[in-house]
């Protein structure tokens, strides 16, 4: 049985899971669905055609669903999709997507969204995921597991950035970044390997002796990066580089930083 404070505020037709916890000056909206044992600990908003998954905590002031910021946006229907057992920090905002950006935005399981952090319309965030103080992804992103974002940084809209990335802190991310990818500096530069967590994934040693030669590859081979990226596919059989290469030849609407 869900336990909702006399304070809390909730629509007519928003659905609330076994066992949740609802905090003093809530405000649910209609289309709101949230799973089982999900807290809301005080002073949240979540609306819109909002779901939140199973054992979700939402921290005090954040506001989860809201209408897009985009001018474009003209009151159509869209969503927001959690996923379960995510941690949302304090002021953290996840708007609903937009028509034009596929009508969603959606984050998966087992992440971390600490204070005052910023999830845009149609970004597509994966597991496990890190987003630290302050940071902002914008729309239309795609983040993908395991991904470490440090604080205070941006993330321009339709970047992309491969599993297991992690990029450092004050960084402005304006291009893709390969997976397991270690980027910094105020304007991110792809400076090589996150190699820390490939070792606590308990990636085997070769695998992570391919990525390195890989990212060698990358940043010393002949012909345009895309050219080395294919060469990497016909020359390493490691399952890790194969990824990388993956990403590098799929469809983008950016340019990838390339190793300096």
């Amino acid at each position: 049985m869900a336990s909702i404070h006399p304070s809390a505020v909730i629509a007519d037709g928003a659905q609330i899971g076994a066992d949740c916890v609802i905090g003093p000056f809530c405000v649910i909206g209609k289309d709101v669905v949230l799973g089982d044992r999900v807290t809301l600990k005080s002073h949240v908003v979540v609306d819109g055609d909002t779901h939140i998954g199973d054992d979700t905590v939402v921290f005090p002031f954040a506001v989860i669903g809201e209408i897009p910021q985009d001018l474009k946006f003209d009151g159509e229907r869209t969503r927001l999709r959690i996923g379960a057992r995510n941690r949302i920090r304090e002021h953290v905002t996840m708007n609903t997507g937009t028509a034009n950006g596929g009508g969603e935005t959606r984050v998966g399981d087992d992440g971390l969204f600490m204070a005052g952090c910023h999830i845009a319309h149609d970004a597509q965030i994966g597991d496990r995921v890190i987003v630290v103080n302050s940071s902002a992804v914008a729309g239309h992103c795609i983040i993908e597991d395991d991904v470490i974002i440090g604080g205070l940084c941006g993330v321009h809209q339709h970047v992309r950035i491969g599993q297991g990335a992690i990029i450092g802190a004050v960084t402005m991310v304006t291009k893709d970044v390969v997976p397991h990818g270690l980027v910094q500096g105020p304007r991110g530069v792809l400076d090589g390997l996150n190699l820390v967590g490939l070792k606590r994934k308990g990636v085997s040693r070769g695998d992570i002796t391919a990525l390195r030669a890989a990212f060698q590859m990358l940043k010393d081979g002949e012909g345009t990066f895309q050219d080395r990226a294919n060469r990497l596919a016909d020359e390493s059989d490691s399952a890790y580089v194969q990824q990388m290469v993956a990403f590098i030849l799929g469809d983008t609407d950016r340019n990838f930083l390339t190793p300096g």
